[in-house]
């Protein structure tokens, strides 16, 4: 039985499923039997002794099938662009291999023993990341995935510097490609893998962001002396939308046994700005958009986006499972939500800037000869407004292709790379709040700010020195990234905060 795949333990949940399969591959083989059967009558059955798209019309002859599909993955190795990262492209082989083993597929075991072998031997084709449409499913980029299986195509070189041809690659390895039968070629490059790879990828490191960012908020909110009676648990009891309601028990248990906020609890301060007010509003509505990508996402990584589909009645039917609509749209709405904790994270970093309540102005007390964190918001906004123009829905297009029997398409590929770019832009973003929060808290000691945000500065600090005079600044925003991508200041702080989400 294969195991299911969640978002939050993706990686350890896809070797967990690898390695049923490297065991017992028993479901793939009575799966191919359907299909050797099949072929034994004289039904058309499309991609397998048909022709493709328009050309489903064309019976092929039982002699040509292999060379049938072996001209399938040439023919549709048309990708351009960068390539696919190697971990996204990783992980669009392992999902692969899933999707396969879920035994309604029909591919020879040659061939889906070479794809475990690859992934055994951490072999990764060269794959262009341009030229799906997201349906009928991401040709394209699997037929790059799939062509070094048969020894053709290009590969990752050993240090991942570029690319080598397929052949050398297979030979390094002690490796012999292998010949695809029939429907391994239209079983190997119908499917979502690359938009389902790219999903998952983003929104696995999408779930420590989100605590992140409200770790960060919280931080400025205290170096700003900002109030905490607009998380009161009451206020967001009688508007119950999820994500609003964690976001703010977030923010309540990472402020517990502030200083800071005792020192100024009867300031006379009436509101905070919206960036500071609105935390679990603005935070929360994201949560609650990128949960339920997560759920459509999961849903897709457990499932079989192949065509035609092999049943084990003996039926083998052309549907449409690998149209990437579902992706398309959710992918779009992920990148929405992730760009607005860039876009309430920049409004708290520019808050920081300008003076309020003791701090000094661009965080620094010797300004004019320094410049102070000025220019970092710039980067910060800058990053904003790109992905203002990333966020554009690419799943509202829609281009006819194989003249017009594929009248109507997803174009999920391309929500799915523009939400990779949104993301890395959020991480910097984010990662300028937590340099600027950190600088602004120091001018709060000996001030101790709540349990959770002490440690999240102290985490900080650990890795960023406080700046008296201007310095590289860039070269603490790309660690700030790095201690976000990595989720340690996330797990660093849920250990002094037991219960954050």
């Amino acid at each position: 039985m294969n195991q299911t795949i969640s978002i939050e333990n993706l990686y350890a949940d896809l070797d967990r499923s690898l390695d049923a399969m490297r065991s017992d591959d028993g479901t793939v083989q009575r799966s191919r039997q359907v299909v050797e059967r099949a072929l034994e009558g004289s039904d058309a059955i499309y991609g397998v002794n048909t022709g493709f798209g328009a050309l489903a019309s064309k019976r092929i002859d039982d002699d040509q099938l292999g060379k049938l599909q072996r001209n399938l993955l040439l023919s549709h190795a048309c990708g351009t662009g960068d390539p696919v990262p190697p971990r996204i492209t990783r992980l669009m082989m392992a999902l692969k291999i899933h999707a396969l083993g879920l035994g309604n597929s029909g591919v020879s075991l040659p061939i889906f023993r070479q794809l475990l072998k690859f992934c055994d031997l951490d072999i990764l084709p060269f794959i262009p990341s341009r030229g799906s449409v997201g349906a009928s499913g991401d040709l394209a980029p699997l037929a790059h995935m799939s062509l070094p299986l048969i020894g053709l195509g290009r590969c990752w070189n050993a240090d991942r510097s570029g690319s080598e041809p397929a052949t050398e690659t297979l030979a390094r390895h002690g490796i012999e490609p292998v010949e695809p039968g029939a429907k391994d070629g239209i079983g190997l490059i119908n499917g979502t893998q690359l938009m389902s790879a790219y999903g998952a990828f983003v929104l696995n490191r999408a779930i420590h962001l989100m605590s992140a960012a409200d770790i960060l908020g919280s931080m400025s909110l205290e170096a700003l002396q900002g109030s905490a009676r607009p998380f009161d648990e009451r206020v967001h009891r009688i508007r119950p939308h999820p994500g609003q309601i964690t976001v703010a028990a977030n923010v309540r248990d990472l402020l517990l046994e502030s200083e800071i906020l005792e020192s100024h609890r009867h300031c006379g301060k009436v509101q905070d700005p919206y960036c500071l007010r609105c935390i679990p509003q603005v935070h929360g509505a994201s949560r609650d958009a990128l949960g339920h990508a997560i759920e459509v996402v999961e849903r897709e990584l457990n499932s079989v986006t192949d065509n035609p589909l092999v049943f084990s009645d003996g039926d083998i039917i052309s549907a449409g499972n690998f149209h990437g609509q579902p992706l398309a749209l959710s992918l779009d709405y992920a990148a929405m939500a992730l760009a607005e904790l860039a876009s309430i994270s920049e409004r708290r970093t520019y808050l920081l800037l300008e003076g309020h309540d003791g701090l000094p102005k661009l965080l620094m007390s010797d300004t004019g000869i320094n410049s102070g964190f000025m220019i970092p918001q710039y980067t910060a906004a800058a990053l904003v407004s790109e992905n203002k123009v990333l966020c554009h829905p690419a799943s509202v297009d829609s281009i006819p292709t194989s003249l017009g029997q594929e009248d109507h398409v997803s174009m999920g590929s391309i929500s799915a790379l523009k939400l990779l770019s949104v993301l890395h832009n959020v991480e910097r973003v984010l990662a300028v709040e937590a340099l600027t929060a950190a600088q602004a808290l120091d001018f709060r000691a000996p001030l101790k700010p709540g349990k959770g945000v002490l440690a999240a500065h102290e985490y900080i600090r650990r890795h960023v020195n406080h700046a008296e005079e201007d310095y590289e600044v860039g070269h603490d925003i790309d660690t700030c990234t790095r201690l976000l991508q990595s989720g340690e200041l996330v797990e660093t702080v849920q250990s002094a905060v037991s219960g954050l989400r």
